[in-house]
């Protein structure tokens, strides 16, 4: 029984002492005036009942009523029942003190005469009210009750009834009542309780059922009114994941409601943090407390909760719930989550699923306020069921006397509910609320509620209904049905009568002030009621106490496949074979399953097989196996473990750690090794949680089998029949029954069995320090690495999962954290850390489960010892392992090495690991898995070299081979890896190359630490050598040591060495004079060099030197040293490809023409101008000498404008330079005194440029200077946006927004890609578009390779641009005569091609396999941005070759003019002359460009020690890719395959051969490079030069060449450019793990096949087939195409027949020179064969791609039907072109012969439509005229019957109709359906379509 009300207190306003505006509550009286023993009277109630402040109010306020919450120290609630009423305040009283204002109320009230109200009263204008407060405290929740006690004392003093308040408030003190229980109690009046507080009123009061289950009326259903399901769901998962949460409300009953739903939706759990669901004003700071909270605040202070961070605030009034952004609350996990939400809605909006019937039912029922409250409740039970179903299955019983101990295994739960990753539960279950839910419902004998027969009984069938909506709400109406009778137990009975005052009484004058209460009378009654109480037997009501049901073993929340790893059946049967095998000592047929095995282990179910065949070997916990055995079981039981998270939620640790301790080997007599010795490096072991976790669960067996033993000593006879039935109960119901009988039981037996269960836990403790010690300690203890990985061991918070809140263990366990294990792990030994660690767990548990302080004392005197006895014992079994003999390694495989390179490191044997691309593992592709590998590392002079075989048994005796050239390494990091074969953490070492191969190696125990470091120091010599000297190119065959120059040797002429140094110092000298003088000058030896040449004596060229360019000095003039020096210059690359072109010619004789625009100069012959050009350069024939010095100094690193190319057709120059200097070195003297800054420029550095710009103006054709020009900027840029402008394409115009716009309408099709590429690389500014070439704007653009129209060359263009870098470009004046005009460009820069290229590097070879590896590579691979570099190099390629080709030069100047100059300039050579598509002519190209222009090959390669820092930039790689993209495009038109490309992609970072080394031509002659390659006769020594290589091995290969190749000589390129349309290089991606990178030849070339032999018994030869493995067989090489193949054939045969086979590419000219000829008599010249050059112009550039090597023999042929707007374009040429057919003729039927005219015309479309240009086809023989969408679409868009057609008429131009086009073109064709509108391209074809038309129909 309970008292009803604890306290009733009379609260006042009264002034505030220190004078503010505000008053303060003061307390007028509280009854009873003593404090009850059990229940002091609460602090601070004047501030809750007022919670906005104490103020008066200028007019009567109707009366309040609300419930405050008060949580008293105990963290019991007091419930404040407030009814605040107003009375009037004299305006003087105000300021008199509250005491004053008391006292005359009491004298009046005492006198009982009528109050005489002072005058002012009379006046109501000036009238305050002050505020009154009646508060009821009371520790039970009726708010009703207390509702209408409150209101009914109101009532009395309001209406003056004759009843007196004493008597009213003393009953209502007296009050006692029943607990919660009806329904345990034997009658109704024990559950209800009728009282009367003797004014003539009755209420009942109705005690719930059971006190467990919360009361909360209709709160919940308002919560959901006001909030909303979202809202309150996430509420929800706030308050259980202990976040703050902040009602707001203008209402007080409304923020303490919502506050008690939010408590009853947590039910079962209880709220243990604040929670204030009125906070006063005056409190507001506790908002900022640090702890989670549940706190209501009044709306009006809603300003002051503004800058709270981390609160979620749910405004009622508003429906919102506001979530800061640093706060995340979990949501439930799925498919609770939507479960829960569908019934919510179904609840509250029932009419929701009738919504959409036809014919819905009239009425819908319903629920009342109350019952839907309850429904909704039943949700969240149902919920809380289905969360923590079979949570007593995971609570250990740690104690069961004298009070019950219980630990709850948090990881089985998780794991066994497949909820380990989830975020929700996980906080769920460490917060506080779930603690005090085990404790409170852990216990297993105590009363029951409706929560535990749901969570044991209901959740199969919630499992059942899941997906039957009405069984589901059904249950939610039951269960809501329970909750409602919990509340109200009798509904019959609830009859208030309770009297009420009058409508409006408050406004009525009152008669008086509320009086004071006389102490005396109320106290008398309470006493009365006290000592009658005491006289009365104590009402003790019997508990009914059951043992808890567990309920059905827990299932997983969400049944999930478990993926590949399935428990299917026969991988259990393979781990349950292989162990059996094992134990029988089949170890042969072990090893075969072990590969199997060790995959099958990475499901759980294979696991748990593999513990539990484990321990059916095990006899009284030991088995003792020989070493073979024992190796393999270590390796099981590590491939078990290294899935394992620390958590270890299913058990699998736990189940090895009896098993560690008991398989062992015996190493020598008396010492013998443990498994645990072999597994410790895992991170389960060094977990605090684990180990608790496996503590309790060991104590709670042992003291479950302590109260089993008894019963089965007590009757041997019944032993055998009942045991089964004995240990068939669980721990928890050991405890309950225990429990029951524990009162029964004398006072020795209970301290008898205590004392058992402490000795119990004591002996288990000391067993696990045993066990940690064994797990912690590593086998070698000098070695303290092991405990450094495992930073758990001295970290204390992770140091618990168990459910303490305030225990003596926390403050145990900090003593030994001030010494933490670990920050000094290095210095300190390994035993402290271990001590410590144990130590800190020994004082958890043992405090944790009431283990006596002595024996935890003596626990920790033991613990020391145990460590250090077993560091002993492992000492001598390290010794003794250390004495094994080592089990048999597969033998070390030699690698094949290059003639001249030597093994630096002999083989260090590793594992290979997979390195992320899923082919070398099998993958999805399917195939073996090659990887991971076990073999040996190699360092040689040029390679590092994997060779091995794979470790899986069943991929067979394949060697698998992974190397690259050390140069190309670009990263190398250590990494700490698991050892495939024995899963122990190893050292390992990842090195990653630029060639796209990465060696992530393990290394094998037997390699110690100091040959791994050996190994990364030799690698990192040979990677960065001192000297360019010293790298392999150069030490190759030679037999000085690297780094020491050879000597001199004595000799007539000089050596080699000394002409460079020669040359060197007088470049050195002449640098920065005027103009270059004479110096003596000595040529190599020739003696020396072996091969005097005579006819370079003779053709001495001559080179003028005087200053005027008419005058030439006879050649006499140079000393015969100089001109040697100039015919090895005039050798070079460049002075041929000059020569070819036209560009000026070196002659002897004196008079050179003076028309030659252009002249060779030797200005720069000494490199004393410019350091990085070549020695000749190509200059205007105006500008002298002299003048070029003072040129050079306004661009970056002298890099003056020079001419590299001439087009042969429009005879414009494409020039090279470096940027421009921000200003000229002049500009910055001039600056200060300048008028103004443009003409500072002008007067500077531009004057000097000017005047050179000029002159190569003035070189140039004169077309430039006619009139009526038309400048790059006017153009639109739209036309760059290659197809519609996509999003991925961004168009930007820049100078001209209306010509975009306008010429938006017109989506062209053609030749452009966009420049803006995704807005992040640049912009081509100076809007670039197709009228760039003069076109009109609505012709459409010319499809991709399409000829020029008849207009593009009209002289309005200027004569030469300049593209620059945006930046650079302000320095250079607009020319006045606008013959040269600036096009900035936005480039990248070198580094971000460095960034660019790493992350396609982890793209392609990611390093660790991704999680869904195709999405992941291309995510990766468009983060890298590498395409769009490449988009952005051909884009702007294509602009300058079309302005080439329209004939203005283009003058390239950016950067240094070294990097991407020479990307540029160099494609653009490519693309407009086909010579450089030849194997000669891309050598060449690269010779000048790239070399002798000074490329820095070693620079940006990294070669040496000096640019390890700057680090690899692929500039080179980057520009053969380009080719790439355009060789993919345009196979026709090379004669180099695209193997050639990746041969030189893969040596010009090998440092294989010297082309590619140093920066310049100058650095070459330094070092004697540059003329040696002509002089030294070599015999079959190895090649220094790559072209030499290449020359040498394509006599004898076909590797290098295009079978394809059939050029047209007039053909420009014009590539697509859109990242769509470029295709990722394979160089990156492919690799074959047979023999390595292919570009070596001698060592790709494998041993030859055996030939096919007949057998010996006369039967056919045996099958050559074979498997060919993705990325094992470089598949060219398994399956050549079928050229290669029949070339092959041949050579074997004629080898066969004894004739000297002919070289390849004779008999390859000689049948293709056999199939032209048999390709002329074809009467319409359709070729024969794909091979000659009559294929069809278009469709050529469109790539008809024949794929490189592995198709076979059939050619793959695909169209790229994408660009058919080419066909539409006007032009002569375009119609005269050669249908499509003829590249189908010599596959198809003689259906071409229905074509008899084809062509494009423009066709009207029916009424209202466009006109369209379509391919019509005439066909006689169908007689019929059909149209498709364009010539190469096969599917025909309509037909027109010819015997239909009644006329042919000239037609006349229509609205739409192509604007361009002469009217006569136009003509109708009248069928009797309708007229057709037709228009030609120009007059003739019109005329031609008519005579034909016409000409079939007479013919009909």
């Amino acid at each position: 029984m309970a008292r009803l009300a604890d306290y009733f207190v009379l609260v006042a306003f009264g002034p505030h002492p220190r004078g503010s505006g505000e008053g303060q509550g003061h307390i007028l009286q509280r009854f009873p005036e003593k404090d009850w023993e059990d229940n002091p009277f609460p602090q601070g109630i004047e501030l809750f009942c007022q919670p906005s402040g104490w103020q008066l109010c200028p007019e009567r306020s109707p009366p309040t009523f609300f419930v405050a919450v008060l949580t008293d120290i105990n963290s019991e609630r007091h419930y404040c029942a407030c009814l605040t009423f107003w009375e009037p305040v004299e305006p003087t009283q105000e300021a008199v003190c509250t005491e004053v204002a008391a006292g005359r109320e009491e004298e009046e009230a005492d006198e009982g005469g009528p109050v005489r109200l002072p005058p002012a009263a009379a006046v109501p204008s000036g009238q305050l009210f002050a505020p009154k407060t009646l508060v009821l405290v009371s520790r039970l929740d009726h708010a009703e009750v207390f509702r209408n006690s409150l209101g009914l004392i109101y009532t009395i003093h309001v209406e003056g009834l004759n009843v007196g308040l004493e008597s009213v408030v003393g009953n209502l003190l007296t009050c006692i009542i029943p607990l919660a229980g009806g329904s345990q109690l034997d009658s109704v009046e024990d559950g209800v309780r009728t009282i009367s507080l003797g004014a003539g009123d009755r209420q009942v009061i109705q005690t719930p059922l059971t006190d467990s289950l919360p009361i909360s009326r209709c709160s919940v259903a308002l919560l959901f009114r006001q909030l909303g399901i979202a809202n309150v769901l996430s509420l929800f998962c706030a308050a259980l994941t202990e976040h703050k949460v902040l009602f707001l409300s203008r209402s007080y009953q409304r923020l303490s409601d919502a506050c008690r739903g939010l408590l009853a939706l947590l039910f079962p759990l209880r709220y243990s943090f604040t929670y204030v669901p009125i906070l006063p004003a005056q409190l507001l700071e506790v908002l900022s407390t640090p702890t989670p909270f549940i706190i209501g605040v009044n709306a009006t202070f809603q300003a002051e909760t503004q800058e709270l961070l981390d609160v979620i605030v749910a405004d009622l009034d508003g429906g919102t719930v506001t979530v800061p952004e640093c706060v995340h609350i979990p949501a439930l996990p799925e498919p609770l989550h939507s479960q829960t939400h569908s019934v919510l809605s179904m609840v509250l909006d029932p009419e929701l699923e009738l919504a959409d019937l036809a014919f819905p039912p009239p009425t819908v029922s319903t629920s009342s306020l109350k019952m839907q409250d309850k429904e909704l409740r039943a949700v969240f039970l149902r919920l809380f069921a289905q969360l923590l179903q079979g949570y007593r299955w995971c609570l250990h019983m740690v104690r069961i006397h004298p009070e019950p101990v219980i630990r709850f295994h948090k990881a089985a739960f998780l794991g066994q509910r497949g909820l380990v990753e989830d975020d929700f539960l996980m906080k769920v279950l460490e917060g506080m609320a779930f603690a005090g839910f085990v404790s409170e419902r852990g216990v297993p004998y105590r009363p029951t509620d409706l929560f535990d027969e749901l969570v044991a009984h209901e959740v199969a069938r919630m499992r059942a209904d899941e997906n039957n909506p009405q069984r589901v709400l059904s249950h939610v109406k039951e269960l809501a049905e329970q909750l409602y009778k919990n509340e109200n137990p009798y509904p019959a009975v609830a009859m208030h009568k309770v009297q009420r005052p009058g409508e409006a009484s408050h406004l009525r004058r009152a008669p008086r002030p509320f009086p004071r209460l006389d102490e005396g009378t109320v106290q008398w009654i309470v006493d009365q009621a006290t000592a009658k109480m005491q006289g009365a037997p104590p009402a003790v009501k019997a508990e009914r106490r059951t043992t808890v049901p567990s309920g059905p073993p827990m299932t997983a929340i969400l049944e999930r496949s478990s993926g590949l790893h399935g428990n299917s059946a026969r991988r259990l049967e393979v781990v349950r074979n292989c162990i059996s095998y094992v134990f029988e000592g089949k170890m042969l047929e072990a090893k075969k399953l072990l590969p199997a095995v060790l995959r099958a282990l990475k499901g759980r179910a294979a696991r748990r097989c593999l513990t539990q065949e484990l321990h059916l070997h095990v006899q009284q916990n030991r088995a003792v196996l020989d070493h073979q055995q024992f190796d393999f079981v270590v390796r099981m039981m590590n491939c078990c473990l290294q899935d394992c998270t620390s958590l270890d939620e299913h058990g699998i640790a736990a189940a090895l750690l009896p098993l560690v301790t008991a398989f062992c080997r015996k190493l020598s007599p008396g010492v013998t090794q443990f498994a645990y010795s072999c597994v410790q490096e895992h991170v389960v072991w060094s977990t605090p949680q684990f180990w608790e976790a496996m503590f309790y669960g060991d104590v709670q067996t042992h003291i479950r089998a302590l109260y089993l033993e008894p019963a089965e000593d007590r009757d041997p006879a019944q032993q055998v029949g009942e045991a089964p039935v004995e240990d068939d109960r669980s721990a928890l119901d050991v405890a309950s029954e225990q429990r029951r009988l524990w009162p029964t039981l004398s006072r020795e037996k209970q301290q008898e069995l205590v004392q058992k269960e402490e000795s119990t836990v004591f002996s288990q403790a000391i067993h696990y320090a045993n066990r940690m010690s064994y797990l912690l300690l590593p086998l070698d203890t000098s070695k303290s690495r092991l405990l450094r990985e495992r930073a758990g061991l001295g970290d204390p918070e992770s140091a618990s999962n168990s459910l303490l809140t305030s225990s003596m263990a926390g403050s145990v366990a900090e003593s030994y954290d001030t010494e933490s294990g670990f920050e000094d792990a290095e210095t300190c030994d390994v035993a402290g850390a271990v001590v410590r660690f144990i130590n800190r767990f020994v004082d958890k548990v043992c405090t944790e489960s009431g283990v006596t302080s002595d024996h935890l004392k003596g626990l920790h005197v033991m613990v020391p010892d145990i460590v250090q006895m077993h560091i002993e014992t492992l000492e001598a079994v390290h010794r003794e392992s250390k004495r094994l003999p080592p089990i048999q390694k597969p033998k070390l495989l030699r690698p094949r090495l290059l003639p001249g390179e030597e093994c630096v490191l002999d083989g260090l044997r590793v594992y290979l690991l997979p390195d992320g691309r899923e082919e070398g593992v099998g993958g999805s592709a399917g195939g073996p898995a090659l990887l991971p590998a076990e073999g040996a590392v190699f360092l040689t002079t040029y390679r590092v070299i994997f060779t091995g075989m794979p470790t899986d048994p069943l991929v067979g005796e394949q060697v698998v081979v992974r190397s690259f050239p050390v140069a190309a390494l670009t990263k190398e990091k250590r990494i700490s890896v698991q050892n495939p074969v024995d899963q122990l953490l190893q050292d390992g070492l990842q090195l990653r190359s630029c060639t796209f191969q990465l060696l992530k190696m393990a290394f094998d125990e037997e390699v110690g630490s100091d040959s791994a470091e050996l190994f990364r120091k030799q690698l990192h010599k040979l990677r960065y050598p001192p000297d360019v000297r010293d790298t392999f190119a150069f030490t190759l065959g030679s037999a000085h040591t690297p780094g020491q120059p050879p000597r001199a040797t004595k000799d007539k002429g000089p050596s080699l060495r000394t002409l460079s140094r020669n040359l060197v110092k007088n470049a050195k000298k002449t640098i920065g004079r005027q103009y270059v003088t004479r110096k003596k000058y000595h040529p190599p030896s020739w003696e020396h060099r072996g091969q005097p040449p005579p006819e370079d004596q003779e053709d001495a060229i001559s080179v003028s030197e005087e200053l005027e360019p008419s005058t030439l000095t006879p050649s006499s003039a140079l000393k015969p040293s100089d001109r040697m020096t100039m015919s090895s210059l005039v050798e070079r690359a460049c002075c041929r490809d000059y020569q070819r072109l036209g560009l000026g010619t070196l002659s002897s004789s004196l008079s050179r023409a003076k028309s030659e625009p252009f002249r060779i100069s030797p200005v720069n012959r000494m490199y004393a101008i410019c350091r990085s050009y070549p020695g000749l350069l190509i200059v205007p024939q105006s500008v002298q000498d002299n003048a070029l010095q003072r040129v050079s100094r306004c661009y970056r690193q002298n890099r003056f404008p020079v001419v590299c190319w001439r087009s042969g057709r429009s005879k414009a120059v494409l020039l090279r330079s470096g940027g421009l200097h921000g200003k000229g070195v002049v500009g910055l003297f001039k600056a200060q005194n300048a008028p103004s800054p443009g003409q500072s420029q002008a007067d500077s550095s531009s004057l000097e440029q000017e005047k050179y710009l000029q002159a190569v103006v003035s070189s140039m054709p004169r077309f430039a200077d006619a009139s009526g020009r038309n400048t790059l900027s006017g153009f639109s840029s739209v036309h760059m946006g290659g197809h519609v402008p996509s999003p991925r394409a961004r168009v930007t115009t820049l100078s001209n927004p209306m010509a975009a716009s306008a010429s938006r309408r017109t989506t062209p099709r053609g030749k452009w890609g966009s420049v803006r590429a995704s807005g992040r690389s640049g912009v081509l500014g100076g809007d670039v578009g197709s009228r760039l070439a003069g076109r009109d704007m609505l012709a459409p653009p010319q499809a991709n390779g399409g000829p020029p129209d008849p207009g593009f060359l009209r002289p309005q263009r200027a004569a030469l641009y300049i593209i620059g870098d945006k930046a650079q470009l302000k320095g250079v004046r607009p020319d006045p005569l606008q013959q040269w005009e600036l096009v900035p460009i936005e480039v990248f820069e070198a580094r971000q091609v460095k960034t660019s290229f790493k992350k396609l590097l982890k793209a392609c070879v990611p390093g660790c396999p991704a999680a869904e590896p195709s999405s992941a590579f291309l995510r990766s691979l468009e983060d890298s941005e590498w395409l769009t570099q490449i988009h952005k190099l051909l884009q702007v390629s294509v602009l300058v070759v079309e302005l080439l080709d329209s004939g203005s030069s283009v003058l390239v100047s950016l950067e240094d003019g070294w990097d991407i100059t020479t990307q540029v300039v160099s494609l653009v050579q490519l693309l407009s002359d086909p010579f450089y598509r030849t194997l000669e002519g891309f050598r060449l190209l690269v010779e000048k460009e790239w070399l002798s222009f000074g490329h820095r090959f070693s620079h940006r390669g990294a070669h040496t020690l000096a640019g390890q820092s700057s680090g690899f930039t692929p500039v080179f790689l980057q520009f053969l890719d380009c080719v790439y993209q355009v060789h993919l495009q345009f196979p026709m038109e090379f004669e180099f395959s695209p193997f050639y490309l990746k041969f030189l992609g893969y040596h010009h970072v090998s440092r294989r051969f010297r082309t590619f080394l140093l920066d310049s031509d100058y650095e070459r002659i330094e070092l004697g490079l540059l003329y040696e390659e002509k002089g030294e006769r070599r015999g079959q020594q190895a090649c220094r030069s790559v072209w030499e290589y290449v020359d040498r091995l394509s006599k004898r290969t076909p590797v290098f060449y295009n079978y394809m190749y059939a050029p047209e000589d007039t053909e420009v390129l014009r590539p697509y450019s859109n990242v769509s349309n470029l295709k990722v290089w394979d160089l990156y991606t492919e690799e074959s793990l047979a023999e390595g990178p292919p570009y070596d030849w001698e060592l790709a070339q494998g041993p030859p096949e055996p030939p096919e032999e007949e057998r010996p018994d006369g039967g056919a030869p045996q099958s050559r087939r074979r498997v060919v493995w993705p990325c094992y067989d470089g598949r060219p090489r398994a399956q050549p195409d079928a050229i290669s193949r029949l070339l092959e054939e041949l050579h074997r045969l004629e080898t066969e027949l004894g004739r000297p086979p002919e070289r390849w590419k004779d008999t390859w000219d000689r049948v293709k020179a056999v199939q032209r000829l048999e390709g002329r008599p074809d009467g319409r010249g359709t070729p024969s064969s794909l091979l000659v050059s009559s294929v069809p112009h278009h469709r050529r550039s469109l790539g008809v791609y024949l794929q490189e090597g592995p198709v076979g023999s059939t050619l793959s042929l695909s169209l790229d039907s994408d660009q058919s707007s080419g066909s539409t374009a006007s032009g002569s040429r375009q119609a005269a072109r050669r249908s499509t057919s003829t590249l189908y003729s010599q596959f198809q039927m003689a259906e071409s012969e229905n074509r008899s005219h084809e062509g494009t015309l423009y066709k009207k479309g029916a009424f209202m439509k466009p006109w369209k240009a379509r391919w019509f086809v005439l066909d006689k023989t169908k007689h019929q005229l059909r149209y498709y969408d364009h010539r190469v679409d096969t599917e025909c868009k309509g037909i027109i019957d010819l015997a239909e057609v009644e006329a042919v008429a000239p037609g006349t131009p229509t609205m739409g109709a192509p604007k361009t086009v002469d009217e006569k073109a136009f003509f109708d064709v009248k069928t009797t359906r309708r007229v057709y509108n037709f228009c030609a391209q120009d007059v003739p074809s019109a005329q031609q379509w008519v005579d034909q038309i016409q000409g079939c129909l007479s013919d009909a």
